[in-house]
């Protein structure tokens, strides 16, 4: 009886799909968008005052930021879904634990990284690959931005948990608000104070703070569930439960982190063999990986909005609506997709540009690793989205198999190789063939999992 009347009052087990992906998609595309932004903008900036040694520290500093989103993801989605698995199956008590103990873990693993990062900052940058004509420039932006990181890693998270709590908008005004204040403040630290790389970090830094108050005032006044004290104490069952959940878009930003430090090293060592030098590869890669991220930012958006409705309709067994959601999350990010396939084979050279002049050979090389490097981007949609359909109906292995095919299985080897036979051109080939297997891969297991979806009892609760 409990099951059916909160079923009945909740619209993700009742309204049309289209409509809710469409609520909590479009807020959440922004909110990924407005992520994005935060390292576009200070590119941009960057670009235009220090050039391209400025451009190659942000992409060295950038493997820390993805184990930021890492964190963020595996606790925030994490929390999320089995909040809303919870909630499908009518289990309000239950529920509020898994919301107050990702808050909890998000803040404890935010401040960690901040310390360890403080600490080891010099060794992790070299490691990160970084020349020793672009570690003084990487090591003032990350001194700084690293201060931020229990901000970022708890705004982001939580932005999942007040989406799944039915407020998208709210989450995506988190988001907005901190890249609204970083976009203000950067050319003023930067070019008016003259502060350079110190003044993009700050203004990175204050628009997280932003971010994370909003979400920490929403979080005080949760409204499917009361979070009180006690609920925040984090309890092994829960965290469990949430860790596996929210392994799979954990571990898929992990592996690009490994793939990055992997393809940072091998751009320069491979440049230098090359006319192109050890910086030019590197800036270009740090551009393009980031404008990538704009695309990226949509389909990680879509299948975020389509989360808590699968959650949800999984939970409460109404199967023909979790597979029209993952169908409808498909065909709106195959459209993305190819859009952004056209705008990276179409105008190559126009987009480096806007992030400062460089030598024919600069834009030369970024015009080929966008062409070639990025060519498959018409089918990326599909690994992404299947990966979290997976995390969303309680497939936590398959999740995160599918998080590790495209980065990891296919990608770091093939970086490995290629180069062996083509040198830097071989960094560019292995980009192609490791999306094409990705979402071969993907879709094969998408087909398997229809056709035996609801033949197996459902149990997600814990031990």
């Amino acid at each position: 009886m409990l099951h059916n009347q909160l079923h009945a009052e909740n619209p993700l087990g009742t309204k049309p799909v289209g409509s809710l992906l469409k609520k909590f998609a479009i807020p959440s595309i922004v909110a990924m968008l407005v992520g994005a932004l935060y390292n576009i903008v200070d590119q941009f900036f960057i670009g235009q005052k220090i050039g391209e040694l400025g451009n190659a520290a942000t992409n060295v500093a950038f493997p820390l930021t993805t184990s930021c989103v890492a964190i963020a993801l595996l606790l925030g989605i994490g929390g999320a879904s089995a909040f809303n698995l919870a909630l499908g199956e009518g289990d309000k008590k239950r529920a509020v634990y898994y919301v107050g103990n990702a808050v909890t873990m998000l803040l404890i693993l935010g401040t960690a990284l901040s310390i360890i990062t403080q600490i080891l900052l010099t060794p992790m940058l070299k490691f990160f690959g970084s020349p020793d004509k672009v570690l003084d420039y990487a090591r003032t932006y990350t001194r700084i931005t690293s201060l931020g990181f229990p901000f970022l890693i708890l705004s982001n998270g939580s932005g999942h948990l007040i989406r799944a709590d039915g407020s998208p908008k709210y989450s995506m005004l988190c988001n907005l608000s901190g890249a609204v204040i970083n976009a203000i403040l950067d050319p003023i630290f930067i070019f008016a104070l003259d502060m350079g790389m110190a003044g993009a970090a700050l203004a990175t830094v204050i628009g997280q703070v932003i971010s994370f108050l909003l979400a920490v005032r929403y979080m005080c006044r949760y409204k499917t569930v009361t979070i009180a004290r006690h609920h925040l104490i984090p309890r092994r069952k829960y965290t469990a439960r949430i860790l596996s959940l929210g392994a799979a878009p954990a571990f898929n930003q992990a592996a690009m982190m490994v793939v990055q430090i992997v393809m940072n090293k091998s751009l320069a060592f491979y440049g230098a063999l090359s006319v192109y030098g050890e910086s030019i590869p590197l800036a270009c890669s740090g551009i393009i990986n980031k404008v990538n991220m704009v695309f990226f930012s949509v389909i990680i958006g879509i299948s975020q909005g389509m989360q808590p409705i699968v959650s949800f309709n999984y939970g409460a067994r109404q199967y023909d609506r979790v597979k029209s959601v993952y169908k409808l999350a498909i065909r709106s990010g195959f459209i993305a997709s190819v859009t952004a396939f056209l705008l990276f084979q179409l105008i190559p050279r126009q987009i480096i540009s806007l992030f400062g002049a460089g030598t024919e050979q600069y834009f030369g090389f970024a015009v080929s690793y966008f062409r070639i490097y990025l060519f498959f981007t018409f089918i990326n949609c599909i690994q992404p989205i299947s990966s979290n359909f997976f995390t969303a109906v309680w497939k936590p292995k398959k999740g995160v198999f599918l998080s590790l095919t495209r980065q990891i299985i296919f990608l770091l080897p093939l970086i490995i190789i290629f180069p062996l036979f083509m040198g830097i051109d071989g960094i560019m080939y292995a980009g192609p063939v490791a999306d094409f297997l990705a979402a071969a891969v993907s879709g094969a297991l998408i087909i398997s999992e229809f056709r035996n979806m609801g033949k197996h009892p459902l149990s997600i609760r814990p031990d």
